[in-house]
């Protein structure tokens, strides 16, 4: 699979109507900003636990996809989200994917259901039983807690299968991002954590995901970076610094919808019974991001 570098891979929130279907209006205004205003170089469909895709059954799912390829429409790559315990749906969510003209899938390396972490041959099993069946570049989506907290030496034999072809890490230790990006030379490791955008960059990762706002500023950091400018890149990495780990006891999912619903992008709250941030802690957030990248947002929306 080619992967521009460096690339900036974007999840877009799940906004939700009344019913809590999927909101496709508030879906397409978001996806033209993550893409048009974030230069998203490729958007994540149904893919990571901050879209609140596991609240929905597997038809929504599936809707949730085809919403997200539609709305993209061709603009940039969608990478489709597959995950599940099961490899039978998994492989059921990539031939889905794969025939609405998806260009890869994201599998999250799975928890064993029986308890106990997996082994080494418990992880080539499964992703092995998936390669067989779908023809799409699978991405292995490492995010302790949802899936199996995978050593370094299983990543590196999980990223020997041909089918494996990018590495998404979301453990925040830059220590173990350096390392893979050294031990698997070929494979493009794009990083998710916000405060660890540019330092990847530094170490010769190959991008960075996440998902709106935060999208926005990384998008600026990594102009800076391929302009070489690195003092103004660090400058916007500061900017990290309290957006969103001030108020990620909240939840990352709501903490970003918040941020998006300031800036005038609405995206609703999070999926329920979990709530949105107080309404001092919205002030407060509206706060920082005004010292942000973000801060001409503002002025657009107060202007509409």
């Amino acid at each position: 699979m080619q992967v521009e570098k460096p690339g900036l891979i974007v999840a877009p929130l799940t906004p939700f109507t009344a019913d809590l279907d999927v909101d496709e209006g508030a879906l397409r205004r978001e996806i033209d900003y993550v893409v048009k205003d974030c230069r998203a170089t490729m958007v994540v469909a149904a893919g990571v636990e901050t879209q609140e895709y596991t609240y929905l059954s597997l038809e929504q799912r599936k809707a949730l996809i085809r919403h997200t390829i539609a709305c993209v429409d061709g603009r940039v790559p969608v990478m489709a989200g597959i995950s599940h315990p099961s490899f039978r749906t998994a492989i059921e969510l990539a031939h889905f994917a794969e025939s609405l003209g998806a260009a890869a899938v994201q599998l999250l390396a799975p928890l064993r259901p029986f308890a106990g972490p997996p082994t080494q041959a418990d992880l080539i099993a499964y992703f092995e039983a998936i390669a067989r069946e779908s023809k799409l570049p699978i991405t292995l989506y490492l995010n302790p807690g949802p899936g199996a907290d995978v050593s370094i030496a299983d990543t590196i034999a999980l990223a020997k299968l041909p089918r494996v072809q990018l590495i998404k890490e979301s453990s925040r230790d830059l220590a173990r991002v350096s390392r893979l990006i050294v031990e698997i030379p070929a494979m493009p490791a794009i990083s998710r954590p916000c405060k660890c955008c540019s330092p990847p960059l530094e170490l010769g990762g190959s991008g960075a995901t996440m998902p709106p706002p935060a999208s926005e500023i990384a998008r600026h950091i990594i102009d800076a970076f391929v302009a070489k400018e690195h003092e103004r890149a660090a400058t916007l990495q500061l900017q990290f610094a309290l957006f969103p780990s001030k108020w990620m006891h909240r939840g990352l999912a709501p903490v970003m919808k918040a941020a998006m619903n300031v800036i005038g992008v609405p995206v609703g709250d999070p999926y329920p019974p979990y709530a949105s941030l107080s309404a001092d802690e919205i002030a407060a957030l509206a706060a920082a991001l005004r010292t942000t990248a973000l801060a001409k947002r503002f002025s657009v929306t107060a202007a509409a």
